[in-house]
């Protein structure tokens, strides 16, 4: 593997015990694709905006003016970010304003044993559940969820089972590390340039 390797720790801000992830990518992936691993990662479902700030700039998707922020996509992260210890926030969700703080804790990480230039290697506890009310609404979910005799927990429950991706049964301190492992792995064959015959032709 050839590529400079990043070595990233993400947290969700304000969460206690914390909710994060250490993790691997190239460090000339662009922020949109970083976004697209961050997702997974931390096991969000992608269907909110979001934007980096790094140092005083913002980063993210189809800007309409500079005020809104830079294009994510014309950016590598090796260009923006370069020297270890450095932090750099993601917001996710507007309306819920999950904010996470990100930390390059490697500038040139290095590890044979890697399967891949995109890996998680580390983590803990659950990804709260999409819309669920951002910080507030997500300590009260939990507190509902578990608890049978809350006035509010069968309603949470329906709630929950009404996403088609969760499986009915949250669990605040699982994370499946192999799991997002694979996705990952879809994500990067997915995603992954192909080499077209005609393009020998131009």
């Amino acid at each position: 593997m050839n590529a400079r390797l990043y070595l990233l720790k993400i947290g969700l801000v304000e969460i206690e015990p914390e909710i994060w992830r250490r993790f691997v990518v190239p460090a000339d992936i662009t922020p949109d694709r970083l976004h697209d691993v961050i997702q997974i990662v931390m096991g969000w479902k992608d269907y909110h905006l979001h934007q980096f700030t790094i140092g005083r700039k913002r980063y993210t998707e189809d800007p309409e003016s500079k005020e809104d922020g830079l294009e994510c996509g014309r950016y590598r992260l090796g260009d923006l970010i370069k020297q270890k210890g450095r932090t750099f926030s993601y917001l996710y969700d507007f309306g819920d304003g999950w904010e996470h703080e990100a930390i390059l804790a490697d500038s040139r990480y290095f590890n044979p044993e890697l399967r891949s230039a995109i890996e998680r290697l580390d983590g803990a506890r659950a990804c709260p559940p999409e819309d669920v009310g951002g910080v507030s609404g997500y300590y009260e979910f939990c507190k509902a969820f578990k608890d049978p005799g809350h006035e509010e927990h069968k309603s949470y429950k329906e709630w929950f089972a009404g996403f088609p991706w969760y499986d009915r049964v949250f669990d605040s301190e699982k994370y499946d590390i192999e799991k997002v492992n694979y996705e990952l792995m879809k994500y990067l064959r997915w995603s992954r340039e192909r080499f077209k015959p005609w393009q020998a032709e131009l």
